[in-house]
């Protein structure tokens, strides 16, 4: 079934106010709309598609289930759908448990040699280990600023924070992942010799 042809020339915001009252092909519609952009949005947190698809349906349900929550005079649909979202994510990474190896495990040789170094799939899974490595808030403010490509006022409004907040975590964030992509190089130059 395809939605209507007035819900597709309706905002997001017009949709919601639908949502509130039950409407379901506006809810489609909107899923429609911005499915696969939260999907990506959600892997780059978790790295898993089908947890990213889980998580964005699971966010969906909470925009039927909540609709009149949103209050478009704060904030347009997209950054309040994206705080949904990005909390969807650091819940779910918050879950997650890392068990500790048993006593007298033997640590893997993390020595990288000069074939493997050369089968790295490129820049891109580069970024993402050190994109890994940021803390929550510094991935989400890089995630939302340069993959989702939010404005600074767009993204501090998804994280909750003042402008100047916002632009100052991302200036740490950019000077560690920088910090982190340089030790990365030079670990790789240093494998050749």
């Amino acid at each position: 079934m395809k939605p209507d042809a007035d819900d597709k020339d309706l905002t997001d915001e017009e949709l919601v106010i639908r949502v509130q009252s039950g409407d379901r092909e506006a809810f489609r519609t909107l899923a429609l709309r911005h499915g696969n952009r939260f999907r990506a949005l959600a892997f780059r947190f978790v790295s898993n598609m089908a947890l990213a698809e889980d998580l964005v349906q699971e966010a969906f349900v909470k925009l039927w289930t909540n609709a009149d929550q949103f209050d478009g005079s704060r904030a347009k649909f997209t950054t309040w759908f994206h705080r949904i979202v990005v909390n969807k994510c650091l819940d779910e990474k918050r879950k997650r448990q890392f068990e500790s190896l048993p006593e007298g495990y033997d640590k893997p040789d993390t020595q990288l040699t000069a074939d493997v170094v050369l089968e790295h799939e490129g820049v891109a899974e580069k970024i993402n280990g050190a994109l890994a490595e940021l803390s929550d808030r510094q991935r989400t403010a890089m995630t939302l600023s340069y993959y989702e490509g939010l404005s600074n006022q767009e993204a501090a409004d998804v994280m909750d924070l003042h402008i100047k907040a916002f632009e100052s975590l991302l200036v740490r964030s950019r000077q560690k992942l920088k910090k982190i992509l340089d030790t990365d190089k030079s670990d790789i130059l240093s494998a050749f010799g």
